[in-house]
């Protein structure tokens, strides 16, 4: 009998031993998302817990407390160039999240520790940067916690956190102006020159139009048959309040469109024309 069941001991440690773990959704699912912004990119990493018919914020998640900002693994932010969080510059690198949640108000918090997955674990001393943000709550309730880069401008976007009814905004912003002057001055001192690019950021930053039209007229010669090119100089010609001359450049937009069978282009040009008459 001991004999017995000494074997069908080994036989059940055997076969635990040797059984092969199982693969099953995970019930809060990572996500990494890389954003490109002004002249660099920004990546998050972090998990999505699910509602699953819990009341979240005051209670799954307390007000007043560090959160890890989502689930499991701790959050975490990457900068690949120097942005700046509140009023402060933060150095390119890779950082953790953290939030403290409120009824009306978030504090957001980007520390050097990347392993924060507790409230104990939390050092404020580590802390880059802290910003508040006002609560702004949702219409619709969000099962699945989110976070996204939204209004991405040349310089500026924002980080958007929502899950429940609730919703906050970290904007962040990159010094982009003194960068793309730098470069363009550095370009124009060599012979390949990028006009088209330069007359761009300085039509659509609204500087001085008058060396972008210039510019487009540079680029032109270095692409006589460039339609795009002659679309953008005519959007030039118009912040200018040439609207005759927008229209003519337009037009030649237009034929060159035309015979490239790109009718994008063409449709662009009628709708500048239009709001030209």
């Amino acid at each position: 009998m001991k004999k017995f069941v000494l074997l069908s001991f080994l036989s059940g440690a055997m076969y635990f031993s040797e059984a092969q773990p199982l693969k099953m959704p995970s019930p809060s699912t990572t996500q990494s998302i890389k954003q490109e912004f002004a002249l660099t990119s920004v990546e998050l990493s972090y998990s999505r817990p699910n509602m699953k018919g819990r009341k979240i914020f005051g209670d799954l998640v307390p007000y007043n407390a560090v959160w890890r900002t989502g689930a499991n693994s701790a959050t975490t932010i990457s900068f690949a160039d120097e942005v700046i969080i509140g009023d402060k510059k933060v150095p390119a690198g890779k950082y953790g999240l953290l939030t403290i949640p409120g009824a009306s108000e978030w504090t957001i918090i980007i520390t050097k520790q990347l392993d924060v997955t507790s409230p104990a674990a939390y050092k404020a001393d580590q802390d880059v940067v802290r910003v508040k943000a006002a609560v702004a709550a949702l219409p619709f309730s969000m099962e699945t916690f989110t976070m996204t880069f939204d209004n991405v401008r040349s310089g500026s976007m924002d980080l958007w956190i929502g899950w429940e009814k609730t919703s906050v905004v970290l904007p962040i912003k990159m010094e982009v102006e003194a960068k793309v002057m730098a470069q363009i001055d550095d370009a124009m001192n060599k012979d390949n020159k990028p006009y088209y690019q330069s007359a761009m950021y300085y039509m659509e930053t609204g500087k001085d139009l008058n060396k972008a039209n210039m510019w487009f007229d540079k680029a032109i010669e270095q692409n006589p048959t460039a339609f795009w090119i002659y679309y953008n100089k005519a959007n030039c010609l118009a912040k200018m309040g040439k609207k005759s001359e927008a229209i003519a450049t337009s037009n030649k937009s237009i034929e060159l469109a035309t015979a490239a069978k790109n009718d994008d282009y063409v449709a662009l040009n009628k709708k500048l024309q239009a709001s030209l008459k």
